[in-house]
């Protein structure tokens, strides 16, 4: 019997990319040919979730039956114990939750367990755990909060040593014809071990390497310093993929070329249907003029070769295995917001709120026009779009809408007008190449100024929030879910908890061109104006803001993130075995 096993690895060839959750249902037909493409989206949004709560576990043999179903294999050993402590914290329980341990960890079936634990041992920064003790060497910071959130598990967690990217970028990215053939081996060796085969013994491992212990220096690994990294990147993706035929560009000094052209994959009437999918590079060449960590990277140190490496964020090709990120364990109020996460909907501004730091990479004087937080903030910024509307001047980082979102300001000749009614966003530093004394930078100074700050607890008393990539992800996405206010969010990186929140239902999804910025505003506010009147979609808004916020309330806690590491922790341990084909949980079948 083989099981059916819904959730795959590796990337389909064109025109049918890889997707990486199952979360996301095709689209259905609107009932009226007047009802806007975002009421679609959030009508089947709420059918989405609706269909994962139906497969919630409520007892360690349900869980057990769906893994099985959905893995192929049995639970690693430890499972009913994992179960119990899930349930002692009141988690919500739906297999789906746990899909990018899989995705992450499936490669390695495909690497000798031996060959894994000397790569893991020899890693530069690792968290070790011996007979229920977790110990680090090393005080980086992210190190030891990582450390902190072990520590809370230990005692249900086997021998293993786990290395650690300290790094805000990701680092690894094994070929995609490595990868295939990798997954291509995980997925022969699933199998339902006959129960009396089955062991729960992961055994012990040898004392961890110390520094000055004697033992000889592991052999260095050699590591790609120099770009450009649109080449590292796509050779994770399909051969046949556009990325992988793309021309690799190195003139980045002109205004980027923005449209919709590549986004049919995952949009529905301009806006993203798939939200997985708008993170996929792979499909969409022109993203490597659109985002700071395509055009220059704020560094690059970056090996195709597979090794047990973990961290907090990755894009759709890197091959690290994920924790949730140390800002989100760490309860620091520049991430989280503290204890207040806003006021009542009604009390909120009705504007759009974004300050924060020119990241993105290393911006430069011929490469910042394409930076995606140069952009967002020059597309809301009501002098900047006053003059494009008016050609006083060609923007030079970003495009006016295109008529297939239909926004009424811009047929009245009064977009800028508009954006300044909703929009307060700036810098607050420019991270100049050049940087000054005072803090200005000779090559954006026409177009930006410095902003005063605001604590993301102030932020909160707006209404909408978006959330855009810095030199990685943003870390302040948690706390912005877990605040009252909406999220708007645009990403080329994964993280832990992706499939446990459901776009338009939990937050809203931009698509990385941010063209759809201005459909989605004019959605939610509404518009008037002397020959066009749009209602607004205030309600929307604020319903997607409180589900997203009570929902983040249940699954992003620190008790999940505890819960997902000690599962991920527990499948990492069986994969790294020599005997991980008989290793097992299979009491609820004796």
């Amino acid at each position: 019997m083989t099981p059916e096993v819904p959730y795959t690895y590796t990337p389909k060839p064109p025109p049918k990319p890889y997707t990486q959750s199952s979360n996301e249902l095709p689209i259905s037909i609107p009932k009226s040919k007047q009802e806007h493409p975002i009421d679609t989206l959030i009508e089947n949004a709420g059918k989405t979730f609706e269909e994962l709560l139906q497969k919630e576990s409520h007892d360690v043999d349900a869980a057990a039956a769906e893994y099985r179903k959905r893995r192929g294999r049995h639970p690693p050993p430890g499972f009913d114990a994992w179960f119990k402590f899930a349930q002692e914290h009141d988690a919500v329980m739906v297999e789906d939750f746990f899909d990018q341990i899989y995705h992450d960890l499936g490669p390695y079936w495909g690497v000798t367990p031996a060959k894994m634990r000397t790569q893991a041992r020899d890693a530069g920064m690792v968290i070790s755990i011996r007979n229920g003790n977790a110990t680090a060497e090393s005080d980086w910071f992210w190190t030891q909060i990582w450390l902190q959130l072990i520590r809370t598990i230990q005692e249900d967690l086997p021998d293993m040593d786990i290395p650690l990217n300290a790094m805000d970028e990701p680092r690894m990215v094994a070929p995609w014809e490595v990868i295939n053939e990798n997954m291509e081996i995980e997925r022969a060796t699933r199998k339902l071990t006959d129960v009396n085969e089955v062991s729960e013994d992961y055994g012990s491992l040898p004392a961890p390497r110390h520094a000055g212990d004697g033992e000889e220096d592991p052999p260095k690994r050699e590591w790609e310093v120099s770009g450009p990294y649109w080449g590292i990147a796509t050779r994770g993706c399909h051969p046949d993929s556009l990325a992988r035929r793309a021309e690799i560009m190195t003139d980045f000094s002109k205004t980027p070329a923005i449209s919709m052209g590549h986004s049919s994959l995952h949009t529905y009437k301009g806006y993203v249907s798939n939200y997985s999918l708008s993170a996929d590079f792979c499909h969409q060449p022109d993203l490597q003029s659109l985002h700071g960590m395509m055009i220059n990277p704020l560094s690059i140190s970056s090996t195709e070769e597979l090794f047990p490496l973990f961290g907090g964020s990755k894009l759709p090709t890197n091959n690290e295995i994920l924790l949730p990120a140390p800002m989100y364990w760490a309860k620091e109020e520049r991430f989280s917001g503290g204890d207040n996460h806003g006021a009542p909907w009604h009390q909120k501004l009705n504007k759009v709120i974004w300050r924060g730091v020119a990241t993105g990479g290393r911006n430069k004087e011929d490469n910042w026009k394409g930076f995606q937080r140069h952009r967002f903030v020059s597309m809301t910024n009501h002098t900047s779009v006053s003059r494009a509307e008016s050609w006083e001047a060609i923007p030079p980082n970003f495009a006016l809408p295109t008529s297939i979102y239909n926004i009424g300001a811009q047929q009245e000749n009064r977009l800028g007008e508009w954006v300044n009614e909703w929009s307060d966003t700036g810098f607050i530093e420019l991270m100049c190449d050049e940087e000054r004394e005072d803090k200005t930078c000779p090559y954006t100074d026409p177009y930006f100024s410095i902003r005063e700050g605001q604590k993301m607890s102030q932020q909160f008393n707006n209404k909408y929030i978006p959330d855009i990539d810095g030199n990685s992800f943003s870390g302040r996405y948690r706390g912005f879910l877990l605040s009252s206010s909406l999220p708007i969010k645009a990403t080329i990186f994964r993280e832990w908890h992706d499939s446990r929140l459901i776009p338009w239902k939990h937050f809203v999804p931009m698509d990385n061109r941010y063209m759809d910025f201005y459909g989605i505003m004019q959605y939610f506010l509404g518009y008037e104006g002397e020959n066009f009147r749009l209602e607004n979609h205030d309600r929307e808004a604020e319903k997607i803001a409180l589900d997203g916020q009570e929902w983040a309330n249940k699954v992003l806690r620190r008790e999940d993130m505890q819960i997902y590491v000690l599962r991920l922790l527990l499948e990492y341990a069986r994969v790294s075995n020599d005997n991980r084909a008989n290793l097992g949980w299979v009491k609820d079948l004796l």
